[in-house]
């Protein structure tokens, strides 16, 4: 699906394919000779997974020429205007505005997305962080959750050279999870099978919709094609992770804790979605967006009801696996709009991501 090539840190082209990007979680460090003889599922999973940060990582201001001259930032530029996958993009209240603006309001909303994606790496860096401070000498988590808080590290640079680059002044996170900061390193000590269940409500929405953008081609601009592409290919470890984690710990947590995560892990997912998918008010208001369409988008029509479910496929089928869809826990996902089918395997496109493509194709 990608035609640019990529660079290694080591300077080493290589042609990176979206299916490349979401195996690299599962198999980028597969048949290590040097590997030690594991006999534990997970340990075996954490080593792959160490060793697929080593082999094929990213560094921000190596693998992304941000002073090329195909990068250039132009107000004028029609890339900008938003793909299809975008909900706002197919709606007919943003097609009916002059070129011009939609075109501003693709690059205030692309900034903003990045914006919110560096403040949640951020909070992930320091739950991180403070997870691994008491971990035991020996444990193959450290090395892992090492690994990937390098790379958070590094997408928070992307995100805010991007942003920077863009030159719109966005908020990124606002609202109650903002002022929810401090208290990270607080839930990973006391409850971290909740905070690597937050750790996917804010991976999967995003994941979602870039994989969405990707997969459907178009035209779109080519720094943010390669700063996506950089994001998708490294998340799949990251998501990977907390999937291998949460299988493995959650039913050997207590009794307490289990029944009380089958509610929060719904209610968790779909508050981190719309934190990370929905606009913020200045949005609205900048661009005198009516309430009405950002009620459509953000989810009340059946379209956008379809979405918000297709998003969650991938983790609906982990809390199954993980002994969390209890009948109150089905409730739960059902309250909270986003029950449904399970994905039959990670990553399985879903019914929006076809919608998008054909609409992309047809544009």
């Amino acid at each position: 699906m990608w035609d640019n090539v990529t660079k290694t840190p080591r300077g080493v082209a290589m042609t990176l394919s979206i299916d490349d990007a979401v195996k690299t979680g599962r198999d980028s460090a597969a048949g290590s000779e040097e590997a030690p003889a594991i006999n534990d599922e997970y340990t075996d999973a954490l080593q792959t997974l160490s060793e697929g940060s080593v082999r094929k990582h990213f560094d921000p201001y190596e693998d992304i020429d941000w002073d090329s001259p195909e990068f250039r930032v132009d107000p004028t530029d029609r890339r900008w205007i938003l793909p299809k996958a975008d909900p706002l993009g197919r709606h007919p209240w943003y097609l009916a505005q002059p070129e011009d603006k939609q075109i501003e309001i693709g690059m205030w909303r692309q900034a903003n997305i990045m914006r919110v994606g560096m403040h949640f790496e951020n909070v992930l860096i320091r739950g991180i962080m403070q997870y691994v401070w008491n971990l035991d000498n020996g444990n193959p988590e450290f090395r892992y959750l090492t690994h990937e808080a390098a790379e958070e590290c590094n997408h928070t640079q992307m995100f805010q050279e991007g942003v920077n680059r863009i030159g719109a002044d966005v908020p990124g996170m606002t609202g109650l999870l903002r002022k929810l900061v401090p208290f990270a390193e607080i839930a990973v000590k006391f409850y971290p099978e909740w905070f690597f269940t937050f750790v996917l409500g804010g991976e999967e929405p995003i994941d979602h919709l870039q994989k969405s953008i990707l997969r459907a081609g178009g035209e779109i601009h080519p720094m943010l094609e390669r700063v996506m592409q950089i994001h998708v290919a490294e998340e799949a470890r990251h998501i990977s992770f907390a999937h291998k984690y949460l299988e493995r710990n959650v039913p050997q947590a207590n009794l307490v804790k289990r029944h009380l995560l089958s509610v929060l892990f719904p209610v968790t997912m779909r508050w981190m979605c719309d934190i990370i998918i929905i606009p913020p008010k200045e949005f609205g208001e900048k661009f005198d967006i009516p309430k009405s369409v950002l009620k459509e988008l953000y989810w009340d029509t059946d379209e956008s009801k379809e979405t918000l479910r297709n998003i969650f496929g991938d983790v609906r089928a982990l809390a199954r696996h993980s002994g969390l869809m209890t009948p109150v826990g089905k409730l739960a996902w059902k309250l909270c709009g986003i029950g449904g089918r399970e994905s039959r395997f990670r990553s399985e496109p879903t019914a929006d991501q076809t919608i998008v493509a054909n609409l992309t194709r047809a544009a």
